[in-house]
């Protein structure tokens, strides 16, 4: 069983854009993760993507080591015999076909936009273009006088889902990761559509991780700037749950294997800038870190 994150653990500060994978580290050192079998279903595994002899692999935390994979997790990926080294360059764990995210689905995050919350869920999308690999720098666009950080925790989906009733929801999930949804604010408040304000690149950090079988239900989000806690959340505050946000997104589009749904951010978001190192923890999942440029 891998043990989870805890938000006692302190270690080392890294500088921004360095990739840390203290805890992977950690794991691979004490021989964490048994068994062979790839463990999809009723156990917890972990994944990530990421640079191998100039091409992405996915590869999965087996044997205490990561061994590669010939595809992606959720399509069938099988495990290889060859492994990579624990300080691989990390990227998004992630290629999806879309990434929908969940406006206001906290109280509190409403209440500090000076919106309501909706009656259903109020879903945008970020381009695929917009992901920022873990350790890399969110780039701030030199006509936005204030973009914001936004920790949220990300579900990917592991099948194909159209019309699903919220019974069903979790059966489509593959796993969980972290992402920031950087907005903007400038945009927002300007356009009447927020393409502009949540798409511009670097404004979806995610990873490290993909872990399967995490129970979302009550998982703390803690983000820090510069050492400095500026939110500090929960997910049993989702004002909408995970499974009704993919029942209600699937009620008029299909989502796709690997597509990553932003669940929305607890409140304390706020200004980025240069310099910035951020860094979102996530009970029971990597910790992502990222710089500001």
């Amino acid at each position: 069983m891998v043990r989870p994150v805890t938000h006692s653990e302190q270690g080392a500060a890294t500088r921004p854009g360095e990739r840390s994978f203290r805890r992977l580290r950690s794991d691979l050192a004490l021989g964490v993760a048994a068994q062979r079998e790839p463990r999809y279903e009723g156990a917890m595994a972990r994944f990530l993507r990421v640079q191998h002899q100039g091409s992405p692999r996915f590869v999965e935390l087996l044997d205490g080591a990561l061994h590669l994979m010939d595809g992606a997790p959720w399509a069938g990926g099988k495990v290889l015999e060859e492994t990579v080294h624990a300080s691989s360059q990390a990227l998004a764990p992630v290629v999806p076909s879309k990434i929908i995210c969940v406006a206001k689905n906290y109280r509190e995050h409403a209440k500090e936009m000076q919106g309501e919350v909706p009656a259903e869920p109020l879903l945008f999308f970020k381009p695929p273009s917009s992901l920022l690999d873990p350790g890399g720098n969110v780039r701030l666009p030199p006509s936005v006088e204030r973009t914001d950080f936004e920790a949220e925790l990300g579900v990917v989906i592991g099948s194909r889902a159209s019309q699903v009733s919220e019974a069903e929801a979790l059966k489509h999930v593959f796993g969980y990761t972290v992402v920031c949804d950087v907005t903007a604010r400038d945009y927002q408040k300007k356009d009447r559509l927020w393409t502009r304000a949540k798409g511009f690149d670097t404004f979806c950090p995610a990873g490290p991780e993909l872990v399967t079988d995490l129970e979302p239900d009550a998982l703390r989000i803690h983000l820090a700037q510069n050492g400095e806690t500026r939110q500090d959340g929960n997910t049993r505050d989702m004002v909408f749950s995970i499974a009704q946000v993919i029942a209600f997104a699937s009620s008029f589009m299909t989502l796709e294997p690997g597509d990553l749904i932003a669940t929305g951010t607890p409140h304390g978001v706020g200004p980025l800038a240069s310099g910035d190192a951020i860094r979102i923890e996530i009970d029971g999942l990597e910790v992502l870190e990222f710089g500001v440029a």
